[in-house]
């Protein structure tokens, strides 16, 4: 039998194996990305978006989301000061969050929530992906993941191995759909329990987030198969929060 052919298989089952254990370190693999890197990224991140997408001119929009967002700061022991938060004219019901303490809400949510505690559900939800660092873990991860798949398609290539592009290719697919989605939806819901936690502080009513996702499923015509959706489908994402306002968050 071939020795190289063993010692390139003994690598790549190596290298294999270990990519999803370095993948699954969310507090090492955040620590990849510095804070001034997140911070810089998340201020090239927002310029695109302001360029764009135009800031809202709906005052009471505006107005509303800074109250919100001032008292569920303040509930987190958080300054407003140094925070960058908009509404963005965009018709989608949707809000993000970048590193640096940047949020946005597209207008677009507005036509869905019915009172204040609605938004403070989806703004709580946003400073929760912050407060733990999220997005350095989403990039750390995404650093790994490029690394780990070099190396792999580096060894399967070594010796001229048979479909090895089909092979590297099958395996990214394992690794995204086994790994880096499943970690995403983990991040959503501890956020939403983040959110949770700082709506009942600020003196919100967290039961309001249940009602809120229902009329978010109520809102969406289509969405993609759970296993493969970065967030939680609405269903599922309901019957987590029900079950941890009952468990007192």
């Amino acid at each position: 039998m071939c020795t190289s052919c063993l010692t390139r298989r003994s690598l790549l089952t190596g290298a294999v194996a270990a990519a999803p254990m370095a993948l699954s370190g969310c507090d090492s693999v955040a620590m990849l990305v510095s804070a001034r890197t997140a911070n810089a990224m998340g201020a090239e991140a927002w310029a695109e978006i302001n360029a764009r997408t135009q800031v809202s001119t709906n005052a009471t929009y505006q107005k509303t989301l800074r109250r919100t967002s001032a008292k569920l700061l303040q509930a987190a022991g958080k300054s407003t000061d140094g925070w960058q938060i908009e509404v963005f004219a965009d018709p989608r019901a949707n809000a993000f969050a970048l590193p640096g303490g940047r949020i946005g809400v597209y207008e677009g949510m507005f036509d869905v929530i019915a009172n204040e505690d609605q938004l403070a559900a989806i703004v709580g939800h946003e400073i929760g992906h912050l407060s733990a660092k999220h997005a350095e873990e989403r990039m750390g991860a995404e650093i790994v993941k490029s690394t780990g798949l070099r190396l792999i398609a580096m060894l399967l290539n070594f010796g001229d191995v048979s479909y090895a592009n089909e092979i590297a290719a099958a395996l990214g697919l394992g690794i995204e759909v086994g790994l880096l989605l499943p970690f995403s939806r983990d991040q959503e819901l501890e956020a939403d329990a983040a959110g949770l936690v700082l709506m009942d502080e600020a003196g919100y009513r967290p039961r309001e987030a249940v009602d809120l996702w229902r009329r978010m499923e109520a809102a969406s015509d289509r969405r993609p198969p759970e296993f493969l959706a970065t967030h939680p489908a609405p269903r599922s994402r309901i019957a987590q929060i029900e079950a941890m306002i009952e468990a007192g968050i």
